[in-house]
């Protein structure tokens, strides 16, 4: 079995709303959802409430707390629609025991997993690596179409810079 046979299988349908949250920070959280259409935004709010912009997930992403999933957990980020949006969502308890059953589907899930961690090392080495400068180019590079879903506060929050900080990088890009 295949793993989007599976989410065919015993995954659900969730149709949610603009601005609706499938989970907030501090929830315990036990599914992944995988994005049919719509947008979403993944976030981390510090103690102070300062909103940082983990990831933007576009159709035909998947995304989960799998600290919360497989750990029972805290989440430790908030997922929240920009867009409406359909999804699927699975209980992550059904797959591990779908994938106990059959080795096919268990390489499935590791190469997803594998997939998903080397995003995440992508994600890391651009914050720390990468001038703001150059996380916006890239970003324009390979995801020019959210440039035209998010808002400018959205899109500074992702790549870590004010909002004022950003209208500068934009400016310097295109004199470039």
């Amino acid at each position: 079995m295949t793993f989007n046979e599976l989410i065919q299988l015993e995954g659900t349908v969730l149709e949610k709303v603009k601005t609706a949250h499938l989970f907030r920070q501090g929830d315990v959280n036990q599914s992944l959802y995988f994005l049919q259409s719509g947008l979403l935004k993944a976030y981390y709010t510090s103690l102070d409430g300062k909103e940082f912009i983990k990831s933007f997930v576009m159709p035909g992403d998947t995304i989960g707390s799998l600290t919360s999933a497989y750990a029972k957990e805290a989440c430790s980020f908030s997922l929240m629609c920009l867009e409406p949006s359909v999804l699927m969502v699975i209980p992550f308890a059904k797959i591990r025991e779908y994938c106990a059953k059959d080795a096919e589907l268990a390489q499935h899930m590791i190469e997803f997993l594998l997939q998903f961690s080397m995003k995440k090392e992508k994600r890391e080495y651009q914050l720390l690596c990468l001038s703001a400068e150059d996380r916006y180019s890239l970003l324009l590079k390979e995801s020019s179409e959210l440039m035209q879903q998010v808002t400018q506060n959205d899109l500074a929050r992702y790549l870590g810079v004010t909002p004022v900080g950003l209208s500068r990088i934009k400016n310097r890009v295109l004199k470039a």
